[in-house]
């Protein structure tokens, strides 16, 4: 049993990497990612604020993740082109937009105050 949760994690591991050398965009996230962490320790943020920039980045990096397996998935199932291949793909590139412009603006509600307190 202990051998079995070693190969679970083994293998989320993996697929992670995967997704890191693979995907340009999860690059770009984990960037921002950095950055937006090196924002929060530049202006002591709070231990609220914290969690919601985490929470924020895990949002974005896992929903990064399902769209990579959702277009490994479609590539597999329909190798034609196929208009509903299409939009299955188009959605789960929306729902990852969305997970963004939904950290974009907490990013602006976290940073912001401390931005105008610092330059003020």
């Amino acid at each position: 049993m202990l051998k079995q949760r070693f190969n679970s994690f083994k293998f989320a591991f993996a697929g992670i990497a995967s997704l890191f050398k693979s995907e340009l965009n999860m690059k770009i996230h984990v960037v921002i990612g950095i950055l937006t962490i090196g924002a929060g320790w530049f202006f002591s943020i709070t231990t609220t604020e914290w969690c919601l920039v985490t929470i924020s980045i895990a949002l974005v990096l896992s929903a990064e993740g399902f769209n990579t397996a959702i277009e490994h998935l479609t590539d597999l199932s329909s190798p034609d082109y196929h208009p509903l291949a299409g939009k299955t793909k188009d959605v789960a590139a929306g729902a990852v937009l969305l997970a963004a412009m939904g950290a974009a603006i907490v990013g602006l509600i976290v940073f912001l105050p401390h931005v105008i307190a610092y330059l003020g």
